[in-house]
């Protein structure tokens, strides 16, 4: 599975820096959402949707290709989801969405990602990469409590008040997160060098099964 995430790193970076712009675009109509007209609404919604199937695709990509050893189905999962949003906002952009349909997707993409930082995390503190594997645990753990922060929302068990768009807020932490996630799984996969676990067999199998 890392040996795939490695081959397609260059995915997890397109999909960091598009999830980037979309946390822009939602933190953009949370600051100005009651001055804006509805056509800039609507297009802002329209583009932040081609934004997020272009970034599903790239998690994709980078979850199944070049998988000469196994494919990464958690980050697969979290692209499938965050391709069905885009896919919503950019097609169904005319038609009302519930805020409890977007949390469900939300909520799936957070856990997925959430879970393979935990994965990858543990894996490399196995290897003595304390720091790193520290790092990407807790931003597993960051994830799953977003995950559960739109479960609260998505249930109205938080409650938005009328033109505060705090949900909007959310998401734009929530995409600003995951890119730094992406871009921290870039990182961390570029650092860990096949010549450093050679060393020990045994760690090594288990990295790269």
């Amino acid at each position: 599975m890392i040996r795939t995430l490695t081959n397609n790193r260059l995915f997890l970076v397109l999909c960091g820096v598009i999830d980037a712009m979309i946390s822009a675009i939602y933190l953009t109509l949370q600051a100005g959402g009651r001055t804006l007209t509805f056509h800039s609404w609507s297009g802002a919604v329209e583009l932040q949707g081609k934004f997020a199937l272009a970034a599903g695709i790239c998690a994709i990509a980078a979850g199944v290709l070049r998988s000469e050893s196994g494919k990464c189905w958690l980050l697969a999962l979290h692209g499938l989801a965050l391709a069905a949003l885009g896919v919503i906002q950019f097609g169904f952009v005319r038609f009302p969405v519930s805020l409890l349909s977007v949390s469900l997707l939300i909520i799936v993409m957070a856990v997925s990602i959430g879970a393979l930082e935990l994965e990858i995390g543990a894996r490399l503190r196995r290897l003595q990469h304390a720091a790193g594997g520290w790092l990407l645990s807790a931003a597993g753990i960051a994830s799953i409590g977003f995950a559960l922060a739109f479960v609260a929302l998505g249930f109205h068990w938080i409650r938005i008040e009328p033109g505060s768009y705090t949900d909007l807020l959310w998401l734009g932490a929530f995409f600003g997160f995951n890119a730094i996630g992406m871009l921290l799984l870039f990182v961390r996969l570029g650092g860990v060098t096949l010549s450093r676990l050679v060393p020990p067999a045994k760690l090594y199998n288990q990295l790269w099964l």
